[in-house]
């Protein structure tokens, strides 16, 4: 039976974390404070913005700390008169041994993969770009090297032939939230598994992605090219040039016709319908793009009113 007394404080910043956060406090959890990223400036007017979680717990009349550093000595004071039972990580940042070892029982994270496989900032990006089958989600305590922890639980999802990240990522969000949950119920029990990580033969990371990572190259395969523009899509999006034009590309397909022989990325298009680019072994359709200073549109659109 669940007590009033088990103290939670939760740490995330994105909407990928909110499920999770929504998850504890509809099935009743106590959870005291929560930890998030600081106000940003966003969007053309450079207007602070709060992140998705402060925003939820905010509504929730939860308590809510912003630190800019991790080790700032008010910050941690803060942090330790919430006295938690357990903290709970859900896309945060890298948290300093004096915040993770502070609470009672400790400190775990959910990540959106299967531990030991693709470590890092990006699980699901990599996932998809690499052509994967099938992911999930881990979660772990935190230990001092980054996604190394004793694994508690794991749950696995099939990667399907056009997800892109952004619809994986939803799936993961929501199955994630579930696993943070029966997370929390086992070790407020006492009674759950701390596993050491295995040993695998071919280690996956998954390394923050940069402007420069998401520059197509078409001198791989076209499934290979597929995967990656998959693994990029919504975001950070995958991009290339055209006549000395940047375009972010949010969906291509296998093409089954070869209008001429060409080298790796050179295009062809109707001004109508089609754009076709050249990889390494076959042509790939552009069916979604964004022009520079434009929205994303169908290609058909774009030819509405563009030229190539």
């Amino acid at each position: 039976m669940r007590s009033d007394s088990f103290r939670i404080v939760f740490m995330g910043t994105p909407d990928f974390a909110v499920p999770s956060l929504h998850k504890l406090l509809n099935n009743g959890y106590q959870v005291v404070a929560v930890v998030t990223a600081p106000d940003r400036p966003s969007g053309r007017g450079q207007q602070l913005t709060e992140s998705p979680v402060k925003r939820a717990a905010v509504a929730a009349g939860i308590p809510v700390l912003q630190p800019e550093k991790l080790r700032d000595p008010v910050f941690l004071a803060q942090l330790q008169n919430y006295q938690a039972d357990l903290q709970v990580v859900v896309a945060f940042r890298m948290l300093p041994e004096v915040v993770w070892a502070m609470p009672r029982v400790g400190t775990f994270n959910l990540h959106s993969s299967l531990l030991p496989q693709y470590r890092g900032a990006a699980p699901i990006n990599w996932a998809v770009i690499n052509g994967e089958k099938e992911t999930g989600v881990t979660t772990f305590f935190i230990e001092k090297e980054i996604d190394t922890g004793q694994l508690i639980f794991q749950e696995t999802e099939p990667i399907h032939r056009d997800d892109t990240a952004g619809t994986l990522h939803d799936r993961l969000m929501e199955k994630g939230a579930d696993l943070v949950l029966k997370t929390v119920r086992a070790i407020e029990t006492g009674s759950y598994p701390r596993t050491t990580q295995p040993q695998v033969a071919e280690l996956k990371m998954a390394p923050k992605i940069h402007r420069e990572t998401c520059e197509i190259n078409w001198f791989q395969p076209a499934e290979t090219v597929r995967n990656f523009v998959r693994g990029m899509s919504p975001y950070p999006t995958a991009w290339t040039k055209i006549n000395g034009k940047v375009y972010k590309l949010y969906a291509v397909s296998l093409a089954d016709q070869s209008p001429f022989a060409a080298e790796p990325g050179e295009a062809y298009s109707d001004g109508r319908k089609t754009l076709l680019i050249k990889a390494a072994d076959g042509w790939l359709a552009v069916n979604e793009l964004q022009a520079e200073g434009k929205r994303k549109m169908t290609v058909e659109e774009y030819f509405r009113g563009n030229k190539i």
